[in-house]
């Protein structure tokens, strides 16, 4: 059990390429989703830029993409990857699938911050002529700032996830080697230290993410 092919380096190097997979597409997919969840609270009926046809558009395009298994989306795409890249196998070319797999899901986790921001703090801000930008910016987004910190780590975290199927078409990362030697190889310590590597990404972001909430809405 204890017996396998796979140096120290190599572990620390998939460790590397996991991170700085996470890191990439969670940096562009918060660019791209965060507008978009902006987008999707203040162009709902109701909303203080109410547009109704911009947003029966992107809501159900949202969804679509989202009801994709990340493992699918990720084959379907590889022409737009190579296209993209270069390339349909390795680290950055996983980039490219993660991103569209987690940019509408950080648009949906926005929105539902947002939306937990009472509606008198909005009626407030009207009633002081704030512009909707100034809405947006010293109202919305303060007051929902320790939620959406909480959100940036469920998709960070879900990154990860996504980040380990990736190895299953050479993506890279811990999720390669748990593929190629953990479960090909019948490489079982190999397996269980990815598990065990996986679980503490996990744990030191989720902790991480609570203190920084619990500091955003003490302050």
């Amino acid at each position: 059990m204890f017996e396998t092919v796979i140096t120290l380096e190599q572990f620390l190097q998939a460790s590397i390429d996991t991170l700085y997979m996470v890191g990439m597409s969670l940096l562009i997919g918060s660019l791209v989703g965060i507008p978009l969840g902006i987008a999707l609270v203040v162009t709902r009926p109701g909303g203080i830029l109410e547009n109704k046809i911009f947003y029966s558009i992107l809501n159900p395009l949202i969804n679509i993409v989202r009801s994709l298994p990340f493992i699918i989306l990720m084959v379907a795409i590889i022409p737009f990857t190579r296209m993209i890249v270069g390339t349909s196998i390795g680290t950055n070319a996983a980039i490219v699938p993660l991103i569209i797999f987690i940019s509408p899901f950080i648009a949906r986790l926005v929105e539902n911050s947002l939306l937990e921001v009472n509606p008198g703090i909005i009626e407030a801000a009207e009633s002081m002529g704030a512009t909707p930008f100034q809405i947006i910016w010293h109202f919305l987004l303060p007051e929902a700032f320790g939620s959406l910190i909480l959100s940036i780590t469920t998709a960070t975290i879900g990154l990860i996830g996504a980040t380990a199927m990736a190895g299953t078409v050479g993506g890279g990362g811990v999720g390669d080697l748990a593929i190629v030697y953990g479960y090909q190889r019948f490489d079982t310590f190999a397996m269980v230290t990815t598990v065990i590597i996986l679980v503490i990404f996990v744990q030191i972001i989720q902790s991480t993410g609570n203190a920084l909430a619990r500091k955003a809405r003490k302050e």
